[in-house]
């Protein structure tokens, strides 16, 4: 893959693993997002994204309560909505910046994308998680703060991950033509996008998931895939 100048990666399942966001930060906002709500009612940035979420559900008039308990529902449903991913954001960065948690990056990753990066490599994120929410998986890993080395984060105001759109989206955006980024991620509906677009792909599947043949190169860590 000679020709690659950039590498797309999602999240969850190919930098970190699900555990983490479906058994720490899932929990952690769902926990605290009441108290949350009521306490930033005077935040415009929050406001913003509950009149949106209200909005996404067809809701003309709504208490605050009712609000709260419809986000809840979202959590538990684990809807991809932009609104709640927003509100999430705000919530798990309370988390991270108070040590209640760091976040998990498979062992090899952090120096790949180091070595990647110093390569010349251009580095991207593209994941359902809000933008302002990967930037705190990236800075707040175990690994030390990783996002000096992404040139851009991308999420679902670009548009969903599984539509070939999104990927052109990000193509143009990023100034490369297709073929010369490489997305990686776990979920084959997600590639068939990107290579629809024109990306080239490989799939991460994680051990004790055996390799097959999902119609995309695939491999068990970043360390066997060469850019």
């Amino acid at each position: 893959m000679s020709d690659i100048r950039a590498v797309l990666t999602d999240i969850e399942g190919t930098t970190s693993s699900i555990d983490f966001v479906k058994d720490v930060l899932f929990p952690y906002a769902r926990q605290h997002l009441p108290a949350y709500v009521e306490t930033h009612t005077d935040v415009a940035e929050v406001q913003h994204w509950l009149h949106e979420a209200a909005k996404e559900a067809g809701i003309v008039e709504a208490t605050r309560g009712e609000i709260i308990d419809l986000l809840i529902r979202w959590i538990d449903e684990d809807r991809k909505s932009t609104a709640l991913k927003a509100l999430q954001g705000m919530i798990w960065r309370e988390g991270y910046e108070s040590g209640v948690y760091t976040s998990h990056m498979y062992p090899e990753v952090a120096a790949r994308l180091r070595a990647w990066h110093a390569q010349g490599l251009r580095l991207y994120v593209y994941s359902s998680g809000s933008v302002p929410a990967q930037k705190l998986l990236f800075g707040f890993t175990e690994y030390g703060d990783l996002t000096p080395l992404f040139s851009d984060y991308f999420d679902t105001q670009t548009g969903h991950k599984r539509e070939t759109a999104s990927y052109r989206k990000i193509a143009e955006a990023i100034g490369l033509p297709p073929d010369q980024v490489l997305f990686l991620s776990d979920i084959r509906e997600e590639l068939d996008a990107a290579r629809e677009a024109g990306m080239r792909t490989v799939q991460l599947v994680r051990p004790p998931t055996a390799l097959v043949d999902a119609g995309h190169p695939a491999v068990a860590d970043f360390d066997a895939i060469a850019p």
